[in-house]
């Protein structure tokens, strides 16, 4: 039948203008497809570019608008040993405050938000940071900022009295606040590693915050912030341009602390100890709200592992995700992280447990894979004894199926954590600044897929001979002893009847 009226003229996704024609044949008339192709590998992976005064610029394409560019540099609170300690805490605060150009954060800011940009400085144990995400056409604008801000800030009285407020509030409500991960993750690492190296305070002491002033800061920065210990890093830019930009800000610069030479850097290695820290504290007040949180007692148990550029970093990343970590209790689909050990063997068999997730902490020369459980005060004892238990199993039988498990979800943690462009970055510059050079997420995939049950029980044999590092908070009435603890992880059996003995 004939269409009539404003409907005959129009086509429809349903086929009706062309009746005839199969869904398999090319329409008639329609210009011949031309599909996207995949650019040759080379745009895609991490290019560096090193600088005669040593800087070496890293970047990696990324299709989209907006880049991520920031520099990197090999210091942190680990490097404070022959200086008060919290310099790099009070370095983070002060960050993108007034420099030789912007008389003002206020000024920095406003140049950012013409670019539709955003800034952040991180300080860690080992790095801090200093990152922009902007416009990628205002590249050029964002590394003079980022030099300047690294190279030239005014530090002025005002602004390190400002600084020493906000360090300070920043530690009554690190003592305050309900979650205590962040504080049992300095006393834990304070254990492991006592009074060198990482095991140095992150967070800056009380007693400190008045004795760090301008001089400090000029002579701790002479000595780190030179261009043979950093990277400007960026993602979704070209190569090329980044490194025009590094010439013509960053090359030849004059630091504001001058160019002599400050202490020597310290390149200590880092020293397991082994040890407890216990910290005896009121928990049975901390709600914020009207909503009751019970008292717990928190304990963290670690053990020695093995630093990230160790081949065996691949099986303690996946023994960490077989025991439940990597934030594999948190949302994300039905089911995620139930079959992890401490969720089958702890959470669903002991009801009293509000908690139990594992940890890996790796840096370039040691790591820490430790195990944070919380409990009634009145049931520590035996939470202990459960958490030490989980250790010494893990030298024994790795099922096929879980191993697969923890492997894919690895590698799917992985593969989504670098779909985020300053995800992407972060990763960029530290293994840049690390090791030079840059192992593709194919690479590090292809690593996991290789890991076997024996490497798994290689690499725990070789931790359950170290010493334990303990970190305790709350109340500690019923806490078993040290040695109590060190000899139920020197068990070889685990058999649970040897370790009730020991704990009571």
């Amino acid at each position: 039948s004939r269409r009539c009226g404003l409907a005959a003229g129009r086509s429809y996704s349903g086929g009706g203008a062309y009746p005839s024609v199969s869904l398999t044949c090319p329409l008639p008339g329609v210009p011949k497809a031309v599909f996207a192709a995949a650019e040759s590998r080379e745009r895609f992976e991490t290019r560096v570019t090193v600088l005669e005064n040593g800087l070496r610029v890293a970047s990696q394409n990324k299709f989209g608008q907006f880049c991520t560019v920031g520099i990197l540099v090999n210091s942190g609170s680990r490097h404070e040993a022959k200086y008060l300690s919290g310099i790099s805490h009070f370095l983070e605060k002060l960050a993108f405050s007034s420099t030789a150009q912007f008389g003002s954060k206020d000024e920095i800011l406003l140049t950012l938000e013409k670019h539709g940009g955003i800034c952040d400085c991180q300080a860690s144990r080992d790095t801090i940071m200093y990152a922009v995400s902007a416009d990628a056409r205002g590249l050029d604008t964002v590394v003079n900022l980022l030099a300047d801000v690294t190279l030239q800030p005014r530090l002025s009285d005002e602004e390190i009295e400002m600084t020493r407020m906000a360090v300070k509030f920043e530690l009554e409500d690190l003592n305050m606040r309900p979650d205590p991960e962040p504080l049992l993750t300095e006393m834990i690492h304070a254990a492991a590693f006592r009074d060198n190296t990482v095991g140095l305070n992150r967070f800056c002491p009380v007693e400190n915050t008045d004795k760090i002033d301008r001089d400090v800061l000029h002579s701790y920065l002479s000595s780190y912030y030179t261009p043979d210990r950093m990277v400007l890093a960026g993602v979704g830019i070209e190569h090329e341009h980044l490194v025009e930009c590094a010439r013509k800000y960053l090359l030849g610069v004059q630091p504001v602390w001058g160019s002599g030479q400050g202490r020597a850097v310290d390149r200590s290695v880092a020293q397991y100890t082994g040890g407890i820290i216990k910290v005896e504290k009121d928990m049975s007040d901390v709600s914020l709200g009207p909503t009751p949180i019970p008292e717990l007692t928190h304990i963290m148990i670690g053990l020695e592992s093995c630093s990230f550029l160790e081949d065996d970093f691949i099986p303690f990343a996946v023994l960490n995700m077989m025991m439940g970590g990597g934030g594999s209790f948190s949302a994300g689909g039905p089911g995620k992280g139930m079959f992890t050990r401490l969720y089958l063997n702890v959470l669903n068999r002991h009801h009293w447990m509000y908690n139990a997730t594992s940890y890996h902490h790796s840096y370039e020369d040691t790591g820490l894979l430790c195990i944070h459980a919380s409990a009634d005060p009145k049931q520590v004892r035996e939470m202990v004894e459960i958490i030490t238990r989980e250790f010494i199993l893990m030298a024994g039988a790795v099922g096929e199926v879980e191993l697969e498990r923890a492997k894919t979800q690895l590698k799917s943690m992985l593969m989504m954590n670098l779909e985020s462009r300053p995800v992407i970055f972060e990763d960029v510059g530290r293994q840049v600044l690390a090791t030079n050079t840059r192992k593709l997420p194919h690479e590090l995939c292809a690593l996991i897929s290789q890991v076997k049950p024996t490497d798994i029980k290689r690499v725990v044999t070789k931790m359950l001979h170290k010493k334990p590092a303990v970190a305790a908070l709350g109340d500690l009435t019923d806490l078993p002893t040290y040695e109590h603890i060190q000899a139920a992880l020197s068990s070889k059996d685990g058999r649970l009847p040897r370790l009730y003995r020991l704990f009571r």
